[in-house]
């Protein structure tokens, strides 16, 4: 039997055996596990080991600025010119949860996988670098296919989200002021380059219209980091994922304020665009009788009336009799708002008030056709005269 002796040597041999000074928490990890050992807690928790939060010193090596590499996570010191008034001081790179926290996202016990997921999963599961772009409505999966289809394959996942104000600082890295230095903090980009993780920037066509510092990061070659010379190799296993409602083109029907026309040169750096659409009406029951499941409320009748709700809804927005949808998440806060309250009518009135007052009476009205067995197709979702209901007419 090996002892605690024993196994912490080996542990220190391992660590020196990686030839550098310094090592991140996750690494620490990294290292512990291909020797076969547990979680290294008597290590990490040694304060004479922590160089600064989650960076620590190897044992035995000496304690200077590793040489700059593809996939070198370790904070490093780097000379910074200032005024002669504060001439002397110097920028560290500061270490972010991001860089030391577990990227490997959790399975989801309700996902049900549809559409285009066993191909994101072969993307993911391949390793290579292969950039795609996901469209589709809001609600339908785009984003949680990717992440899942991490958790499945255990594979690290970084996902930023777009706003108008994104810029390339906020992807690629920028220097902050802390404690009165100035420090250079990785963006979520360069996090994921540098540790070969895939990177789903979410909602693209929603932020800033400049996304030429992507266009590097998007062949996958080495990209700099042009405020501080730094040439970023990424790691092997790093590729992107792009979600957004439109394809790059715009929202001519007002449906997604202020996403942008992207420009070609980005868009062609995709070689494959998928097309999310709902989950089919088997696919959509099976994950709202999971989501029943799950807040005590199982009731496949309830679930059935919901999906054959939402794709007649569906359908008359494809055909221009309506301006809104249901999505497959609108269903999903039905039901957890369901599993609250008790009520279905109280759930799917809460979750219809954000569409204006006709839009909510219209759907209410179909919802309670449906609900008392009339045929779906023979409802339309929407008429020209707004129907008026009573709630002693709504029997659900």
């Amino acid at each position: 039997m090996t002892t605690r002796s024993e196994k912490r040597q080996k542990l220190i041999d391992a660590l020196i055996a990686t030839g550098k000074s310094q090592l991140t928490l996750s690494e620490v990890k990294d290292v512990a596990a291909n020797a076969g050992l547990a979680i290294p807690y008597w290590f990490t928790n040694e304060e004479s080991n922590k160089v600064k939060r989650g960076i620590y010193r190897v044992p035995g090596a000496s304690i200077t600025a590793p040489a700059a590499s593809a996939i070198d996570m370790v904070a490093q010191v780097i000379p910074f010119s200032k005024p002669e008034s504060v001439q002397g001081n110097r920028i560290t790179n500061v270490t972010t949860d991001l860089e030391i926290g577990n990227l490997i996202p959790s399975q989801y016990s309700n996902y049900v996988p549809f559409g285009n997921f066993e191909d994101v999963l072969s993307i993911v599961k391949s390793n290579q670098f292969f950039p795609v772009f996901i469209a589709g409505q809001s609600g339908n999966g785009k984003t949680m296919s990717i992440e899942q289809a991490c958790a499945k394959a255990k594979r690290k996942f970084v996902c930023v989200s777009m706003t108008p104000d994104s810029d390339e600082g906020d992807l690629l890295g920028n220097y902050v002021l802390i404690n009165g230095q100035m420090e250079w903090r990785d963006g979520p980009v360069t996090v994921a380059a540098r540790q070969g993780a895939v990177l789903c920037i979410d909602e693209i066509d929603y932020g800033a219209q400049n996304l030429s510092c992507l266009q590097r990061v998007l062949e996958g070659k080495p990209f700099l980091l042009k405020k501080k010379n730094e040439l970023v190799t990424p790691a092997p296993g790093f590729t992107v994922f792009a979600t957004a409602n439109t394809k790059g083109k715009g929202s001519d029907d007002g449906r997604y304020m202020f996403t942008n026309v992207l420009n070609e040169a980005f868009l062609e750096r995709f070689p494959n665009t998928m097309e999310q659409e709902f989950p089919p009406a088997r696919i959509e029951e099976k994950i709202i009788n999971k989501e029943l499941d799950s807040v005590n409320r199982s009731d496949e009748t309830f679930a059935k009336n919901l999906v054959s709700w939402a794709n007649v809804i569906r359908n008359t927005f494809a055909d221009g009799g309506c301006d809104e949808v249901i999505s497959t998440r609108r269903l999903v806060h039905i039901v957890k708002t369901f599993g609250i309250y008790g009520d279905k009518k109280k759930a799917i009135e809460y979750c219809l008030n954000r569409f204006d007052a006709d839009t909510k009476i219209t759907f209410l009205d179909l919802y309670t056709k449906i609900d008392a067995g009339i045929d779906p197709n023979a409802a339309p979702a929407v008429t020209d005269e707004v129907p008026i209901t009573t709630s002693e007419e709504q029997p659900f």
